[in-house]
């Protein structure tokens, strides 16, 4: 690993709430790098630091101390602006609950990323395109998210993180609202992806089983890393379980 090069850095980072008179320690002073082309899960329960830990990386919160650095930028020191840029330019995010646009077919919700962009409509929508066959969603790209299932719509909101081609993908319980046939699938081609794009994917889960299909665990406690579970050794090949899951687009 150590010749490869670094995608996210977290030195030293801590983050304290004052609830009242009490300090509450949301991070407890946490170190790891994780790098290009790698899949991690941070996998901790409720209350155990990951959410805010993903805020972090993605700088939508300020640490009170540490370091993020994100693709050779310190993002601790950025303000607003900067922060809302750096995230539409390097930044993917797959959210729980899709939030996908009702009004717009899922080739337009692939493409809205790319208008922030100021990316042309030509290319917007060839781009978009191309990440929905990626997804194994060629028969739905006309279709609205009322139109499609569960799954269907996560396969969008995978193919809209892709779209902008980041450094970083950030997956926030991505799968809370599937049904668990439905969950393995995208784990399977959110693997899939990681794998054959060479992307970086950061996931925060409190599923143990679903936490399994990343190359690294970070097992996260009361603000602190506990322990980091390398994974690779037990992960079967790709095509061992993925070769099936782009024609099994009828999730």
């Amino acid at each position: 690993m150590g010749a490869q090069k670094p995608a996210i850095q977290v030195k030293d980072l801590y983050k304290v709430y004052r609830v009242g008179e009490t300090k509450v320690r949301a991070l407890n002073g946490v170190d790891f790098t994780i790098y290009k082309g790698e899949f991690c899960s941070i996998v901790g329960a409720s209350g155990s630091g990951k959410s805010t830990l993903l805020n972090m990386l993605a700088g939508l919160e300020k640490p009170t101390k540490g370091q993020v650095i994100i693709a050779g930028e310190h993002i601790e020191k950025k303000n607003e602006n900067q922060l809302v840029k750096f995230r539409r330019e390097h930044i993917g995010f797959i959210f729980q609950s899709f939030n996908l646009m009702a009004t717009m077919d899922a080739v337009e919700n692939v493409a809205l990323p790319l208008t922030f962009q100021g990316v042309g409509r030509g290319e917007r929508l060839k781009k978009a395109n191309e990440v929905l066959d990626l997804v194994g969603l060629q028969k739905y790209k006309d279709h609205r998210p009322t139109q499609m299932s569960g799954g269907q719509q996560q396969r969008v909101g995978v193919a809209r993180a892709l779209v902008v081609r980041p450094e970083i993908i950030f997956a926030d319980e991505p799968t809370g609202n599937l049904d668990s046939k439905t969950s393995e699938e995208v784990m399977q081609l959110m693997r899939k992806v990681v794998r054959e794009q060479n992307q970086t994917l950061v996931m925060v889960t409190h599923d143990n089983h679903l936490a399994t299909y990343a190359d690294r665990i970070f097992h996260i406690k009361d603000g602190k890393i506990e322990w980091i579970e390398d994974n690779r050794e037990k992960i079967p090949e790709a095509n061992d379980t993925t070769t099936n899951i782009k024609k099994e687009s009828n999730l």
